[in-house]
């Protein structure tokens, strides 16, 4: 079964879109290198589907950035990505962790949603973390900042070799309201039924044609989700900049050279005293 695949689908008759999610080696790379807890690597499964799911009902060319931030042992938690559904992510600990629920993780906090358009005005969304389950939080959201009726279902596997997260979506469409409340309470009490293991390990079509056989949903062709850091050397260098010479040259003669590493993927950037000072000729 091909993983990483974003699939969006409406029904014939019914007023309602849904979306559905799985990931694999996307996810896995986002651990890679990071000794998270399992509570902190389920965690942050739960955030990349639910920005996948985000970013594919929002019509928009950019990138998005989702952050929960708070007073807990998890300081922060953030996942980017953009509309081609490339993602990274990171979490900081600052304190030990000890339980499993966006409370006990995040504490007292908020939900930053950050879109960055390509053209136009940036957007910037907070939702606080009342809610006990991440797929609650943006739930309220969408009833925020949408005004249309939306659930999600979340599910990870945090297994190193075979760690998995997948994540449902369904959202009331724009027409007749009171059709579309009906279509979607329907719609709704049979993705309930929907089993942890089943979102993460059947096809999206066996998935879909279990839980909604009787409603004819109709597939669209789905959009490939990847993991991309996005750092590189000459990003490195335009940070250095910034630095100032002075500063770079007095840390060179402590350690002997300046090494930088991306956050998201440990990726090390090193520069010798010659290469720092052909950064500022």
């Amino acid at each position: 079964m091909q993983k990483d695949l974003l699939h969006r689908y409406i029904f014939d008759n019914l007023d309602v879109r849904g979306e559905l999610v799985q990931l694999e080696k996307t996810y896995q790379e986002i651990l890679g290198g990071h000794e998270y807890p399992e509570a902190v690597q389920s965690l942050l499964g739960e955030l990349l589907v639910a920005t996948c799911l985000l970013t594919a009902t929002l019509k928009f060319e950019g990138e998005i950035a989702v952050q929960l931030q708070g007073d807990g042992p998890v300081k922060y938690a953030v996942i980017n990505g953009d509309h081609q559904q490339n993602m990274r992510g990171i979490a900081r600990l600052q304190s030990e962790v000890s339980g499993h629920t966006i409370r006990e993780l995040i504490g007292e906090g908020y939900m930053v949603i950050t879109i960055t358009p390509t053209k136009g005005e940036r957007y910037q969304g907070i939702v606080p973390l009342t809610e006990p389950t991440l797929a609650g939080c943006l739930e309220m959201y969408f009833a925020q900042s949408e005004q249309l009726q939306t659930r999600l279902w979340l599910a990870t596997s945090t297994a190193k070799v075979q760690a998995r997260a997948s994540g449902m979506l369904l959202q009331v469409l724009p027409v007749d309201q009171a059709k579309s409340k009906e279509d979607f309470k329907h719609l709704e009490a049979l993705t309930d039924t929907i089993k942890n293991e089943e979102m993460l390990e059947l096809d999206a079509h066996t998935v879909l044609t279990r839980l909604y056989h009787e409603d004819n949903p109709q597939l669209f062709e789905p959009q490939t989700v990847q993991y991309r850091c996005g750092c590189s050397r000459e990003k490195t260098i335009d940070a250095l900049a910034n630095v100032g010479l002075e500063a770079l040259l007095e840390d060179i003669q402590k350690h002997g050279e300046i090494k930088i590493s991306c956050h998201y993927c440990l990726k090390d950037y090193q520069f010798n005293e010659q290469e720092i000072r052909s950064i500022f000729n």
